[in-house]
């Protein structure tokens, strides 16, 4: 069985449709995201509906959690600036299935959460031979850091599909990657991304906060 996973969506709908149609010419079988549909861009509710009638298994993000729970980030007043505009958008029955989500996935020996293990929901998962080495399994999936790679340690190997919506690793192409049931492979795509500044110029976000999609910058805007 062929899988994909995808993560860190941001309500980047241009970038996730041009994602899902290429795995649809790669004979994916099941297709999982580990967290972070919302946050950051408009297009939440498209995403949230592209996941739900694909009927994609997710895991619930640091942003997942903030809206479904109504809070805030502790540390990004950009963050709160833009989760405060989705609240005003979301669906409500996207809200409810938002807040249905599990921290935790399995997927035959692939484990998968949004940060880490230490910390499912929020953890900052920098990948290293003695972290794995505590774990019981042997392939495991992570996103929250937006940096695609993957991690071989002894017998474990660990992959992030890094970022679909706001890749931070310098690439800003949309990312993704497979499993053969052995291996992971990382792919990236490039989307239009004209449609998404121009969404954020309508709902009065100015280039601070879309400004990183042009480079892959780690901040929102590459300074």
């Amino acid at each position: 069985m062929k899988l994909a996973f995808i993560s860190d969506i941001h309500g980047n709908f241009e970038a996730l449709k041009t994602v899902l149609s290429k795995l649809d010419t790669l004979a994916i079988d099941q297709i999982y995201c580990v967290g972070d549909i919302v946050g950051y861009y408009p297009q939440i509710n498209e995403c949230c509906e592209a996941l739900r009638t694909r009927e994609i298994p997710s895991v619930m993000g640091n942003h997942d959690w903030y809206m479904a729970g109504g809070g805030f980030c502790p540390r990004s007043q950009s963050v709160n600036d833009c989760l405060a505009y989705q609240r005003t958008i979301f669906e409500k029955s996207h809200l409810e299935w938002l807040k249905t989500l599990p921290i935790q996935l399995r997927a035959g020996t692939v484990q998968m959460v949004h940060g880490g293990w230490g910390d499912p929901i929020d953890e900052y998962l920098k990948p290293s031979d003695g972290y794995f080495d505590k774990l019981e399994g042997q392939f495991f999936v992570s996103g929250h850091t937006h940096i695609q790679l993957i991690h071989h340690t002894n017998s474990r190997i660990y992959c992030n599909p890094g970022s679909v919506g706001q890749p931070r690793d310098g690439d800003p192409r949309a990312a993704f990657a497979t499993f053969d049931g052995e291996n992971f492979e990382l792919h990236r795509v490039e989307y239009n991304m004209q449609k998404v500044f121009d969404l954020m110029k309508a709902a009065g976000f100015d280039d601070y906060y879309y400004g990183g999609l042009k480079t892959g910058a780690r901040n929102l805007r590459k300074l």
